[in-house]
C-alpha cells in the first residue's frame, strides 16, 4: 500500500492507495507552525480509528506546494512506517511520461504537475485542467505529452475571503449562484459579481489557452479536453458547459501515478 500526502496552501490530503484504488482519505488544514510531532500524533489517531495496518505500507509520497512542511511529513512517515518518504521533485521529473519546459522544472507546482501527468495518463490526448484550489490554476498539456503552460488566478475561495476582509461594509455570503445577475441585495449583488464574474474568467482563460495550443502546436481547439478538479471543481457547474470532465480525485491519482513512474 501506498501513504500519500498532497499539501496545499489551505489543506493537507492524506490518502492510502492499494495499488490503483483509493482505500481511504482524509482533508487536514495546513499549519505552517506545526511540527511533525504534532501532525504525527493526529495522523496515528486516523490510522487507529480506520484500523489500518501500518506493516501493509509498502511505501510513502510527499507532494508539497508548502515547503516549509515537507520536513514536518518526513518525520511523520519516518515514525508511521519507519521508511523514508519519496518526495516530489526535479530529481524525478525525467521518469515521468510528459515533459515539463526547461523553465519551469523548479517554478511547477507539485499538484500541478499529478494532474498533468494523470490526465496523459487517462486521456492520451490535449488537455486543459482547471484546478479550483486555494489558487485557481489552468494547466494546458499537449497532444505530445507535454506541459505547454500554466496560468495562474486567485482562488475563488480565496477572493471570497479577500474582499469580505478589505471591506467594512460587505459581510460574508454564501458561495451559491444567484438567480439573476441582477442583484436586488447586498447578498446577491455579491453572489452575482463573484460567481459570473469567475464563470466569465474561466471560460475565457480556458478559450485563450485553446487558441494559443493552436496556435504553438497546431492542436485542434474541438480534440482538447477539459477538466475540472479541486474542492470547488463544481462549483459553476450550473452556469457553465465549458468542461468535459470532472474529478475531484485527479491530484491524488495523479500523485499515485507519478509515484509508481518514479520508483521503477
Amino acid at each position: 500500500m501506498l501513504l500519500a500526502f498532497d499539501i496545499g496552501n489551505t489543506n493537507i490530503k492524506v490518502a492510502v492507495f492499494e495499488s490503483d484504488k483509493l482505500l481511504q482519505q482524509w482533508r487536514i488544514s495546513s499549519d505552517r507552525s506545526r511540527t511533525g510531532d504534532e501532525y504525527f500524533a493526529l495522523i496515528n489517531v486516523l490510522f487507529k480509528d480506520y484500523n489500518l495496518d501500518i506493516k501493509r505500507f509498502n511505501n510513502a509520497v510527499i507532494s508539497s506546494v508548502v515547503p516549509q512542511l515537507i520536513g514536518a511529513f518526513e518525520i511523520v512517515t519516518k515514525r508511521l512506517l519507519n521508511k523514508e518518504p519519496l518526495i516530489i521533485n526535479p530529481d524525478i521529473y525525467h521518469k515521468l511520461p510528459v515533459s515539463i519546459p526547461p523553465t519551469a522544472v523548479y517554478e511547477i507546482g507539485t499538484d500541478l504537475l499529478c494532474d498533468a501527468v494523470q490526465v496523459w495518463e487517462t486521456y492520451k490526448q490535449a488537455c486543459i485542467v482547471v484546478d479550483f484550489g486555494t489558487a485557481l490554476s489552468f494547466v494546458a498539456v499537449g497532444d505530445k505529452a507535454n506541459i505547454l503552460g500554466i496560468t495562474i488566478a486567485p482562488g475563488i475561495g480565496t477572493a471570497f475571503k479577500s474582499l469580505f476582509s478589505n471591506t467594512a461594509q460587505l459581510q460574508s455570503v454564501p458561495l451559491e449562484i444567484p438567480t439573476t445577475s441582477l442583484g436586488i441585495n447586498t447578498t446577491m449583488c455579491i453572489q452575482s459579481g463573484m460567481m459570473f464574474g469567475y464563470k466569465g474568467l474561466v471560460e475565457g482563460i480556458i478559450n485563450q489557452m485553446k487558441k494559443d495550443m493552436q496556435k504553438q502546436e497546431n492542436i485542434n481547439p474541438q480534440n482538447i479536453i477539459t477538466i475540472a478538479t479541486g474542492g470547488f471543481n463544481n462549483v459553476l457547474t450550473p452556469i457553465t458547459t465549458i468542461f468535459d470532465k470532472f474529478d475531484k480525485m485527479l491530484t491524488l491519482n495523479g500523485l499515485n501515478t507519478v509515484t509508481k513512474y518514479a520508483l521503477k
